[in-house]
């Protein structure tokens, strides 16, 4: 790394930190005059509300805007270096394009990981607290609320032979009952669990059964056991019984990787949007690597419109870009469009477009 180098990425990370900063501004902003009826109603004081819910939408609007901004202040910053013919000055010294292009590798990469470090363990924290106070003060009308559901029903499967239930499952207290479980092998059943309540102990970390009835059949034999109290180690958590529209936001990838196993063992539907999520945490981050060479190599050439010209570009390919992915997360969800190929289709299409503007950027 040489001068040029850190003067390039000292712009680049400059611009790009100014133009989040300065849109997450105006985003808090817009989100303040709507939601303000509902911050009167909740009755929360300016710091509750930062502290319960700015905390964790500022990130998510981060997040939310981080490719397109990376995007944009790429252009913005490399058309005013050509515009002031700083890189042709940098070119005529006998400097190679792919040598130019190093620190826009080196800080996309940077930008890149930071993406994924947040999307995988950080962002979830944030959206636990954002979601919360939507499901509380905002969208108190939806369907859904997950603070004060009581009383649905839950079946499932537990594994390859096992299937349970759970009557009148209380989600703030992380307690239903009746309670059953069946275990079939070979089309037969061969163990029967039923219980009047099941809670979970937050001090032992598991499920506790009360009024237990066991039956294991064999053929005509059968034995039956009954237990006051009985402590039950399942592949299944609170979370993972709770109808909570917003799980796939909650979770980490190690959490939402195993809520997806669950979810197919149990022969969910709507698992499409989920595996997006969780392909998408890995996409995202890629995705600002091939936008950040993209831009370069856009504005990297000094132009008769300037920078107009060139954000102009840019925009009609973020625009395509973001269409592109959401027409494709909706192909999913809603079609039979596999989740991988759908969360990877933009950057698939975007390396191409990469590579045919790279080559042709030195020329």
């Amino acid at each position: 790394m040489k001068k040029i180098d850190w003067y390039i990425l000292k712009n680049f990370f400059t611009t790009f930190f100014f133009s989040i900063f300065l849109f997450t501004v105006i985003a808090v902003a817009v989100d303040i005059s709507e939601k303000t009826d509902d911050f009167v109603a909740s009755g929360l004081t300016t710091s509750q509300i930062i502290m319960q819910y700015y905390i964790g939408f500022v990130p998510y609007i981060i997040a939310l805007l981080f490719p397109l901004f990376v995007f944009i202040a790429v252009i913005f910053f490399t058309s005013k270096l050509a515009l002031r013919s700083e890189l042709i000055a940098v070119l005529a010294s006998g400097t190679s394009f792919n040598r130019l292009m190093r620190p826009y590798w080196v800080g996309g990469i940077l930008l890149g990981i930071l993406l994924a470090v947040g999307a995988n363990f950080y962002l979830p924290v944030a959206n636990t607290v954002r979601t919360t106070f939507e499901a509380k003060y905002v969208n108190v009308n939806s369907t859904y609320d997950p603070l004060i559901a009581k009383g649905h029903n839950v079946y499932f499967r537990i594994d390859s032979f096992t299937y349970a239930g759970v009557k009148n499952y209380d989600t703030s207290n992380k307690t239903g009952g009746p309670f059953f479980m069946h275990r079939v092998k070979n089309d037969q059943l061969e163990y029967n669990l039923r219980a009047d309540v099941i809670r979970w102990d937050t001090s032992i970390k598991n499920w506790r059964l009360q009024n237990v009835l066991e039956r294991s059949i064999d053929g005509i034999h059968e034995k039956v056991n009954y237990l006051q109290k009985k402590d039950m180690k399942f592949n299944f958590k609170p979370f993972d019984l709770s109808q909570d529209e917003y799980a796939k936001d909650k979770l980490t990838t190690a959490e939402l990787q195993h809520f997806v196993e669950l979810e197919k063992l149990r022969g969910s539907e709507g698992l499409n949007a989920l595996e997006i999520e969780e392909y998408k945490r890995i996409a995202t981050p890629i995705a600002v690597v091939i936008l950040t060479i993209i831009g370069a190599a856009i504005a990297s050439r000094k132009v008769r419109g300037g920078s107009g010209a060139h954000i102009a570009i840019g925009i009609v390919l973020a625009v395509t870009f973001i269409l592109m992915d959401r027409f494709s997360t909706i192909f999913s969800t809603k079609g039979n469009l596999p989740p991988y190929i759908a969360a990877w289709i933009p950057d698939v299409v975007f390396i191409f477009v990469a590579v045919y503007i790279y080559r042709k950027a030195p020329k």
